[in-house]
């Protein structure tokens, strides 16, 4: 489990060599952050080992043989003073640790003919020296995963202070004992630190998002393209970094563009999402039929003192009042093609292109069709961090009107400009606004949390940086 803490970072996000569609970025401030925390754990799962009893014969020469025996270790605690964790360029991590120190005690028990006699002892191990390399790479399926590729341990000195009657006679087999004990330690320390690394921290990796289900419509790919670079200065984890409509998935019509990551490091982490991250998104549900909005006479907000009908629309096409008398109408809007946006170092923006077809309702509920209009307008972005989500909201600049085909007549189109204004400022902003305010989930694991976000526009691509916080469960 502690080396779950040491490597918390490798997992805020964490798969085909290909250019990546988000890439999550790791510094040092973001290990050191972990490695604080991970220390604190393994000080406590070190103090926990089970060493098991020591016995064993020596002779003393001109006398006989002795038989010693030593039991039920128990270690008293186990502390970890200094350590650091490294970045080791193109391998993996690094875990060094110094000058640890342990406290334990025991039984003991010896017989030489006639001699016998037992009690306790206290042990005191001092300067140990731990190091770790981990291995970071990823499976078939684009999970992060991690192994203990090296681990030593070396101790320097080991007191022992028997209590007993026959004090010269532990003095004879001090450096049995000692020699036995420091091998047994040294094995033990680094069997803990493997089995760590197998049971608690890659399964902990494995609750990483690496497919994000949105809603009922789409999911975000994060399998890794390729296993996670180390590099002198930080951990870079490429993702795929794609949407996708759950009914169908089909291919993106376009490729990913280079992603480079400037070299800040004042957060813990950053994430990057390419443009082409942001365009899959109108891709996967242009392709899931989520692009297509009907407008009601019900949906248009109280206050507003306009009527969806072909009265209020006579206004600006006469032949309406004639052809439809005080018919109820319905607007259905839908995307030609999926909206593409831009990112630029200005901001996010895109240009949509809508169709609007005007129906009248008929008595009997058939639709009978009026106009199709088409409608662009520049729309920009606010993008921020909330609970682990990109959330947005949009703002729309003057749309532009054209006639693609009237079943009525002709008309001048620009004066339904007004009318078109109220539609997207009054009804269709708020409900899509609403939807990117409860945002899409960041490729984070169990239990992370984020604050002192920053956003940047760099382009083709938006920089979010932020720093850390774990949450470990109850009781750990």
């Amino acid at each position: 489990m502690w080396v779950r803490g040491l490597v918390l970072a490798l997992c805020l996000a964490l798969g085909a060599a290909t250019d990546p569609g988000f890439v999550v970025r790791i510094t040092q401030a973001g290990l050191d952050y972990a490695h604080q925390h991970g220390i604190a754990v393994l000080e406590k799962e070190l103090a926990q080992l089970k060493l098991p009893d020591i016995s064993g014969d020596f002779r003393i020469r001109h006398m006989a043989r002795v038989h010693y025996e030593l039991s039920r270790l128990d270690l008293r605690s186990f502390h970890l003073p200094y350590s650091r964790i490294s970045l080791v360029p193109n391998v993996g991590l690094q875990v060094s640790i110094s000058n640890a120190f342990a406290n334990m005690d025991g039984n003991w028990r010896v017989k030489m003919h006639f001699i016998r006699d037992h009690g306790s002892f206290d042990l005191k191990v001092e300067n140990v020296y731990i190091k770790i390399s981990l291995k970071l790479g990823s499976d078939a399926s684009g999970k992060p995963t991690i192994d203990t590729s090296y681990c030593s341990t070396r101790i320097s000195k080991v007191q022992v202070h028997f209590s007993g009657k026959f004090g010269w006679l532990y003095n004879l087999f001090y450096n049995a004992v000692e020699s036995r004990f420091r091998k047994t330690l040294e094995s033990k320390v680094c069997e803990s630190v493997a089995s760590s690394v197998r049971s608690e921290l890659q399964p902990y990796l494995h609750t990483l998002p690496v497919t994000a289900r949105i809603d009922a419509m789409a999911g975000i790919d994060y399998a890794l393209v390729a296993p996670p670079t180390a590099t002198a200065q930080s951990l870079d984890v490429d993702l795929k970094g794609e949407f996708f409509s759950l009914a169908h998935r089909s291919a993106v019509p376009f490729p990913p563009l280079p992603l480079p990551l400037p070299p800040d490091h004042d957060r813990m982490v950053y994430f990057g999402a390419s443009s082409y991250f942001f365009n899959t998104a109108g891709f996967a549900y242009h392709a899931a039929g989520a692009l297509a909005f009907d407008i009601t006479a019900s949906m248009i907000p109280k206050g507003i003192d306009f009527h969806l009908n072909t009265t209020t629309f006579s206004a600006f096409i006469p032949q309406l009042d004639r052809m439809y008398p005080d018919t109820p109408m319905k607007l259905r809007l839908s995307a030609a093609s999926a909206p593409f946006l831009s990112i630029s170092p200005g901001g996010l923006s895109l240009q949509p292109v809508v169709d609007v077809q005007a129906y009248a309702i008929l008595p009997n509920a058939s639709l009978a069709p009026l106009f199709l209009l088409s409608l662009t307008g520049n729309v920009s972005a606010v993008i921020n961090v909330k609970s682990g989500h990109i959330v947005g909201s949009l703002a729309v600049g003057r749309i532009r009107l054209s006639l693609k085909h009237s079943d009525v007549g002709t008309f001048q189109v620009r004066m339904l400009q007004s009318i078109m204004n109220i539609f997207a400022s009054s009804i269709l902003l708020p409900r899509l606004n609403a939807r990117l305010e409860q945002g899409f989930p960041l490729p984070l694991p169990d239990r992370i949390q984020l604050s002192n976000i920053l956003v940047r526009f760099h382009q083709n691509f938006l920089l979010l940086g932020a720093d850390v916080h774990y949450q470990p469960r109850e009781g750990r």
